[in-house]
């Protein structure tokens, strides 16, 4: 961990002195990027040492933190529902009626979904004067939304044009809220300054918006098993300007300074490894249908283990009112030691990890525990303690000749394999684990239906601004059953 340790010192450093990174020409990027990384490995001292940094700054998702400032689900109910009263102002919305220009069904749903005074509200930042504004965050996020459901493979440059806002458009130009009399249009600097300006909170909120409408129809109720998975983004940094060793581990500093290298999901047309980022997200999924809908995410680095991320997404759904008992997931996430169901009162269950072999005296096929060498016959499990899962003797009084001398109890330990907290040797856990390939159908729709997957990566927070909208118009495409 300490090479991560280094590069977080080095990124802030870099971010510190350099604040116009992104102006400065590539030479001078790598001349900055070595005289910074040689200055920190020289005066690193705590090789030796525990390191004692937050896992957020390490896995480098300090800025994607849960803060007070997030409404949960159920406040947000009460928000919305109280707006208007709590302003003195009259609520026209509830007798707005369907633009003759939108004929999108989709558009025209999420328009009369949509309330505008709301999103300002939301989106915008302290001191805010709509009445100095011409165009508004709500027509912003508006152009966002649009941008992802109906024209994902463009460039911002190109959709900022007459040929998609032009006074032709009608259609568009009134779901963003913009006259039809005139030329007035939104420019991709207006998006770009829109996206920076968002805090990470703000994202948080909006998209708990967005979440209310999904738990007021039952949607999110009942039932409902919890999935995380993760995925690769690429960015555009290919070479790295500066690479140096530290121990057995190397540090790595791109163009992008947040991203780094990491190891990709085998693909057959794709390389080994990947330069960019991971998102991580949390996904609902109803068994009784098999629909799944994206909650919440996390981009961390491409270097860093999933694992790492499990505790900090569980965290920030809970925080946004979410509620959940159990979480399937692939092996990479795991909770061996127990400290995620402690922390978060989560219960994990992945598939069994193949490196991980069988206790002893347990049968391959049936997972049948027996006592010892010697005993033949299958115990009964009783429960979980803090040591593993406690088993007892289950044969009939006379049945054994050892019983005397058998202890006719056994602790098997906590691991990765069938003998997690939750045992995978029952149907109703291979059905649990099985269901968590529907996690795939949102990353698939985030990748390749909204564009992520070929969204010009320039920074870690244009990309969560991306993310956060295309999980968005993921829902509120999947909201009308579109």
């Amino acid at each position: 961990m300490h090479e991560k340790d280094i590069k977080r010192i080095v990124k802030e450093q870099l971010k510190k002195k350099h604040p116009n990174w992104k102006r400065l020409a590539r030479k001078q990027k790598k001349q900055f990027a070595r005289e910074v990384t040689d200055a920190v490995i020289a005066e690193y001292s705590s090789y030796d040492q525990e390191l004692d940094v937050p896992i957020e700054s390490l896995i480098g998702i300090e800025e994607q933190q849960r803060d007070r400032k997030i409404i949960p689900l159920q406040d947000m109910a009460d928000f919305v529902d109280n707006f208007y009263q709590r302003r003195g102002m009259i609520d026209f919305t509830k007798h707005r009626k369907l633009w003759p220009e939108i004929h999108n069904k989709e558009l025209q749903f999420i328009d009369t979904l949509l309330d505008d005074r709301i999103l300002n509200s939301l989106l915008s930042y302290e001191g805010y004067s709509p009445q100095m504004r011409d165009i508004f965050p709500c027509q912003l996020f508006r152009a966002e939304l649009m941008k992802a459901i109906k024209y994902p493979e463009i460039s911002y440059r190109k959709y900022c044009t007459e040929e998609y806002m032009g006074r032709e458009r009608k259609e568009n130009r009134r779901f963003l809220g913009l006259p039809l009399h005139t030329k007035n249009m939104i420019n991709h600097t207006n998006l770009c300054h829109f996206r920076k300006s968002l805090s990470f909170t703000q994202q948080v909120n909006v998209l708990i918006y967005i979440l209310h409408f999904f738990h007021r129809s039952g949607l999110l109720q009942g039932n409902v098993i919890h999935g995380v998975d993760s995925t690769e983004i690429a960015c555009d940094s290919k070479t790295s300007l500066y690479v140096v060793e530290v121990g057995d581990r190397k540090v790595r500093i791109y163009n992008d300074i947040d991203c780094d290298c990491g190891p990709r999901r085998n693909k057959r047309d794709k390389s080994e490894f990947v330069i960019g980022y991971r998102l991580h997200a949390l996904t609902a999924i109803n068994p009784a249908t098999g629909d799944s809908f994206p909650l919440i995410s996390l981009l961390g680095p491409a270097n860093h283990h999933d694992s790492l991320f499990l505790r900090p997404l569980i965290q920030l759904a809970q925080a946004m009112g979410i509620e959940m008992k159990l979480i399937t997931a692939d092996k990479a996430y795991n909770d061996k030691d127990g400290s995620i169901l402690a922390d978060t009162g989560v219960h994990l269950i992945t598939p069994a990890s193949k490196s991980t072999g069988l206790p002893d005296d347990v049968e391959p096929g049936t997972l049948a525990v027996t006592c010892d060498d010697f005993c033949e016959i299958p115990m009964v499990r009783l429960g979980l303690t803090e040591d593993g899962h406690e088993y007892k003797c289950n044969a009939a009084p006379g049945m054994c000749s050892r019983s005397r001398r058998c202890k006719q109890a056994r602790i098997i330990a906590y691991d990765n394999g069938h003998f997690q907290r939750i045992p995978v040797d029952n149907h109703l856990a291979k059905q649990a684990i099985d269901i968590r390939k529907n996690i795939e159908r949102p990353f698939n729709l985030l990748k390749n239906r909204e564009g992520l997957d070929n969204a010009r990566v320039r920074s870690q927070q244009a990309l969560i601004a991306r993310s956060t909208f295309a999980m968005i118009a993921t829902l509120l495409s999947a909201r009308p059953g579109t």
